[in-house]
């Protein structure tokens, strides 16, 4: 698939909780490639976005249109978070999940299952087809712990890591999936300036080696302007502006929305 292709098509989505509608008409377009930002003020709705595009939540309107590797188009209406992975979709969260009571490496070692070969009888037999899987996912584990700087620590439990290598590893596990599109939540929370940059460097990285589309929310404007092509602000459940980076730095609604009506006047 060529950068420019279609990966993802959201029209007027929305959701209400108990009357009160949390986002309300979003709609965008991902294509491979890409690395977008989903921007706004707390409370602006982007998580509850990331929510129903994932399939934890039920969109109340509107509909979400997602292309595999392969082009084929999936109207998503009702998916479940596992059936949304298994078509190429993968998150992180703004509050770390891990399995904090696993090694660092049983982490991803969990993510990559969904590519096994082998069957129950093949594990209980230890057949050669298990041997080879094994193998493979833990070669496959050991080369994405040693992009993200943390292969030396795969033996250490997941929850012993420092809080900025916990955020890689979440990363790192979701890019076990082999997902074509990837949605991050808040990236770089908890992480100091040092660790930014390079998470900077990482996540274009990844971009470019696995042939990912990539959407992030993310607070650290130097951040989002660093690397992202194209954003999206959200605010009050809506879409208030889309444009380059330098176009949105420039937005008065934008201004608004951030720092009040008289920034915007101003």
């Amino acid at each position: 698939m060529n950068k420019g292709d279609l990966r993802l098509r959201v029209q007027d989505l929305s959701i209400d909780f108990g009357g009160l509608k949390a986002v309300s008409e979003f709609t965008c377009e991902l294509y491979h490639g890409e690395l977008v930002g989903l921007i706004g003020p707390n409370g602006a709705g982007k998580t509850t976005v990331f929510n129903m595009l994932s399939g934890i939540y039920a969109p109340t309107g509107g509909e979400i249109e997602f292309r595999d590797r392969s082009g084929s188009a999936c109207i998503v209406k009702k998916l479940n978070p596992a059936r949304m992975n298994r078509i190429g979709l993968a998150r992180t969260f703004q509050n770390i999940r891990l399995f904090s009571n696993l090694s660092v490496e049983d982490n991803i070692r969990i993510a990559l299952h969904s590519g096994r070969t082998s069957g129950p009888l093949d594990a209980l037999f230890r057949m050669k087809r298990f041997r080879i899987d094994e193998e493979r996912m833990r070669a496959q584990a050991e080369e994405l712990l040693s992009l993200f700087k943390i292969e030396k620590k795969k033996d250490e439990l997941a929850r012993n890591l420092p809080y900025g290598e916990q955020r890689k590893l979440e990363i790192a596990r979701a890019i076990a999936s082999n997902p074509c599109l990837l949605l991050l939540d808040e990236p770089a929370a908890g992480m100091n300036p040092q660790e930014t940059e390079e998470l900077m460097k990482i996540i274009r990285f990844i971009r470019n080696e696995f042939h990912l589309t990539i959407l992030l929310i993310e607070h650290d404007m130097r951040l989002v302007m660093g690397i992202c092509e194209r954003l999206l602000v959200l605010d009050y459940g809506r879409t208030i502006a889309t444009g380059s980076p330098e176009e949105i730095q420039r937005n008065p609604a934008v201004i608004k929305a951030y720092l009040g009506t008289e920034a915007a006047n101003g």
